[in-house]
């Protein structure tokens, strides 16, 4: 064994003991509040190479811990940065087996059937996230985007949009609904 190997074969038991810790602690940690998602972050860059070990990480926890719901969510989450809608998909659905009243995870699994093309999904995502949480602007926003952008549905997006850029107020996200207001036809 060279002195490079030895070097890399230490480097990535550090990185894991690492991410261990962290995914470990936010497990542990398992406070009941609302699960903090891509959608609603703005993450650190984080490298695919980084991003696959992590994945690979939280690949090990479920498999041996398939009811830890935070883990389903963290590796739905990983895959929903690394573009990777089916397999996210598929880790929000255990999620929502577990728990299936968390707006921000149907939202985020409703971003991916977006990605898919499969607009209804999306929409009743969106729609479940909604009436869970009416004040969950994320979800309805997301909905206006889906009936404007992808369904070319204007009149329908229109009053979506209109309520969160109330509700958003100066937020980023009532700013982006009223600047999608601008752009659609009248």
């Amino acid at each position: 064994m060279n002195k490079e190997s030895i070097t890399l074969g230490v480097a990535g038991l550090i990185i894991g003991l690492l991410l261990g810790l962290l995914i470990g602690g936010k497990m542990l940690g398992g406070s009941g509040a609302a699960t903090t998602t891509p959608a609603q972050t703005a993450a650190p860059m984080v490298s695919q190479a980084d991003l696959n070990v992590r994945i690979a990480e939280i690949e090990n926890v479920v498999a041996k811990d398939p009811k830890n719901v935070q883990a389903w969510v963290t590796l739905g989450n990983d895959y929903f940065d690394a573009h990777n809608p089916q397999k996210a998909v598929q880790a929000y659905a255990r999620a929502l087996e577990l728990n299936p009243n968390d707006p921000n995870v149907l939202t985020d699994q409703g971003v991916m059937f977006r990605a898919l093309g499969f607009f209804d999904k999306a929409l009743a995502n969106f729609e479940k996230a909604n009436k869970l949480n009416p004040q969950h602007l994320q979800s309805l926003y997301n909905s206006g985007i889906v009936y404007a952008v992808d369904m070319k549905q204007p009149a329908k997006a229109r009053p979506i949009l209109e309520r969160v850029a109330q509700q958003g107020g100066s937020s980023e996200l009532g700013n982006q609904a009223r600047e999608m207001l601008q752009q659609l036809p009248k």
